[in-house]
């Protein structure tokens, strides 16, 4: 028996399986979706050119940048370029509408806002916020702009929330960087743990949230985890393994990793997560009210030590603190932890579908508007699945032939060299998953980031 015979593959390949007329009219549902936010751009020009940047995120382009999505379009570049670069548009409300929309149609009570950063690889020292920092894409230093992002995970799915692009010390005390890059007055230096918390409070006046998760980065930080109480939310962040913790029957400080080698098997349960995109998972978690040190070493606040680590041959461990309300389930706080890989998922599917990293923009605007733009397709693809209901094309599935392409118009102003360059730029991605506007994202199920229910073992 083949692979391909398999019942394993064969249930895979009718999950993959996404007929002609599900995705008909995709087109025409990109444009009663953007009907909600075209009133937030300014003049009839920046209607029309939203929607081409939307179609150019959702098309096959290999480089979804400005200049490719314009010859694509019948377009000339320099009027795309400036509405994405420069354009005078209110990003923020159209955030805001985005985030109005994700509470109608994901909002719970229970849901977990998700915070994580992530970085952009850069040539020079031009583009807005640029230096040598932490780059979690390429796994090392190197130079790079960082954005603060916030994801929203519901039992109903998952869409991103906000972004905000992080301006090291140096240029925000640099006023004349600060000028060429058009960095507005009130854009101070802060930590990236203090843009996550006023992305929180901003994104809690439309959305409703009782859980915050993130990664180490910002679970690190007591100040952070303060913030967190001060505005009476709950958490499960990620620590790092050498923080030190004291039990509340110990008087010595250990780390949390040594902590939890000491702890009898009887403090374990073990549960199941699922079903994810990768089918259900074994996990093994503990859990153990510790006191924790604030950022100046001195003891803090009591807090619950979670540490959860995988069942499989290669275990991963993470290691949490966590603060709910009074009588919370180890259950619960696992499942909170697991729906912050929403927001790794959604910020892969950004970059592989519609060019989140795709962009020649220099200044505070231009990131921003970028973003906003990308965020946008991201949210059209995540309610494209719903439709479909977690049908999954896959990386090779063939394009209907009445897949929806933009016209091409006469270019009478392009050179023979602009060809060339449109030709190069239209190749067909294949290194990452694209979509094609009949064609809806791969993967993006709300049960991939694990929103599904616990389960004990028996």
């Amino acid at each position: 028996m083949s692979l391909l015979e398999h019942p394993k593959a064969q249930a895979l390949l009718a999950d993959a399986e996404v007929s002609a007329a599900a995705v008909r009219g995709c087109q025409q549902r990109l444009t009663q979706f953007l009907k909600r936010y075209l009133p937030k751009f300014y003049r009839v020009e920046q209607h029309e050119l939203a929607e081409v940047v939307l179609q150019g995120k959702l098309s096959h382009l290999q480089r979804k940048t400005s200049e490719p999505i314009a010859y694509q379009a019948g377009r000339h570049r320099k009027p795309v370029q400036n509405f994405v670069g420069a354009g005078a548009w209110d990003d923020e409300a159209v955030m805001a509408e985005l985030r109005r929309h994700v509470a109608q149609a994901r909002g719970h009570e229970e849901g977990v806002a998700v915070v994580d950063g992530s970085g952009f690889a850069k040539k020079g020292t031009e583009s807005c916020g640029v230096a040598r920092q932490w780059c979690g894409r390429l796994g090392k230093v190197d130079n790079c702009q960082v954005g603060v992002f916030l994801a929203y995970v519901s039992e109903r799915g998952f869409a991103p929330l906000d972004r905000r692009l992080y301006l090291p010390r140096e240029w925000a005390e640099d006023d004349e960087r600060r000028e060429k890059c058009h960095v507005p007055k009130e854009v101070k230096f802060q930590e990236g743990w203090r843009i996550a918390l006023d992305l929180l409070d901003r994104s809690r006046q439309d959305v409703p949230f009782a859980w915050v998760a993130g990664d180490d980065e910002f679970g690190r930080a007591s100040g952070f985890r303060a913030g967190l109480r001060y505005r009476k939310l709950f958490y499960v962040v990620d620590i790092p393994c050498n923080i030190a913790v004291r039990p509340l029957d110990a008087e010595a400080w250990s780390s949390v990793e040594a902590l939890a080698r000491e702890q009898p098997s009887s403090h374990w349960r073990k549960l199941i997560l699922g079903p994810g995109s990768k089918g259900r998972k074994v996990v093994r978690a503990m859990r153990l009210r510790v006191q924790t040190r604030d950022d100046e070493g001195r003891p803090g606040t009591i807090e619950e030590l979670v540490v959860i680590r995988t069942v499989e041959g290669e275990p991963r461990t993470w290691y949490t603190l966590a603060r709910g309300p009074e009588g919370t389930s180890l259950e619960k706080l696992v499942t909170v932890h697991a729906r912050r890989h929403g927001i790794e998922e959604l910020l892969e599917r950004g970059k592989g579908e519609v060019g989140l990293g795709h962009y020649e923009v220099r200044s505070w605007v231009g990131w921003h508007h970028h973003m906003t733009l990308s965020l946008l397709a991201v949210w059209f693809l995540v309610q494209e699945k719903d439709r479909l209901g977690g049908k999954n094309p896959g990386l090779n599935s063939a394009p209907d032939a009445r897949a929806i392409r933009v016209p091409a118009q006469a270019r009478t102003a392009q050179t023979q060299a602009d060809r060339r360059r449109d030709q190069h730029s239209a190749t067909p991605q294949r290194r990452e998953p694209h979509l094609r506007l009949a064609c809806p994202a791969q993967n993006f199920s709300p049960t991939a980031t694990g929103t599904g229910r616990i389960e004990r073992l028996q």
